[in-house]
């Protein structure tokens, strides 16, 4: 890989800014001073410095995002995405894996790894996704055992099964409060399973991908990158 791609890719500054601090001869590669900007270098094994400061080699980021309601999951759009709230990882091509409604909060993750966004989004691999919702309608025992065998949308699909918890009914405002384990990311797909019960969601949320469960700490709209650790748990 050429230095100057390799700075850039890492935040560094443009190729530009590269050649300007090769000419202050503050970028070491091995310990030797760098000359030419478009020098080639193996990022795995040479040690890359810019005044003293080691630039480790990381091809790809994971960014968990507690989404704010009214951004829309998209790479682009007229309307603000959650790329736009992101900073300091413009150097890579992030995307979002999988697509949260433009209305719900919650943990999503995005990278620049499309093999991980594979990964976790293909029901062949099973990976849970677990959302906390408000329900507009008393969630019962039987709509319990009407999600464990899937339900059929308003397009005629059939989903796969889903594990409903509930969490809290209240009669008097006829509301309940659930959990749900689905596998799938159908478009509004969790929205459509309770509207083909007869009930509406009113506020979704989603709280944990495989095992990883969204950062307390993290304020709506806030982010962070995830350890090696977290992101194993995504796969789970």
């Amino acid at each position: 890989m050429r230095l100057d791609k390799f700075l850039s890719h890492h935040g560094v500054g443009s190729r530009k800014d590269v050649k300007a601090l090769v000419k202050k001869k503050v970028i070491t590669v091995n310990g030797n001073t760098v000359t030419k900007a478009d020098m080639k270098l193996n990022p795995e094994t040479d040690t890359v410095m810019v005044q003293d400061e080691v630039i480790h080699f990381e091809p790809y980021v994971y960014i968990m995002l507690n989404k704010p309601a009214g951004v829309v999951s998209s790479t682009q759009d007229k309307d603000r995405t959650v790329i736009d709230i992101v900073s300091g990882f413009e150097h890579y091509d992030l995307h979002p894996v999988g697509r949260l409604d433009k209305d719900t909060e919650g943990l999503l993750i995005l990278t620049n790894d499309g093999q991980f966004t594979h990964d976790v989004l293909s029901p062949k691999k099973h990976v849970n996704k677990t959302y906390f919702a408000k329900i507009d309608g008393i969630v019962s025992d039987e709509t319990v055992k009407q999600f464990q065998h899937g339900v059929t949308l308003d397009d005629g699909y059939h989903t796969m099964p889903g594990l409903l918890t509930i969490m809290n009914v209240n009669c008097a405002e006829q509301t309940s409060e659930i959990e749900l384990i689905i596998q799938e990311g159908k478009f509004h797909q969790v929205k459509r399973m309770f509207e083909a019960v007869g009930m509406k969601v009113t506020y979704l949320k989603r709280i944990k991908m495989g095992n990883l469960v969204l950062d307390a700490t993290l304020s709506t709209g806030d982010y962070k990158k995830l350890s090696p650790e977290e992101i194993k748990c995504v796969r789970n």
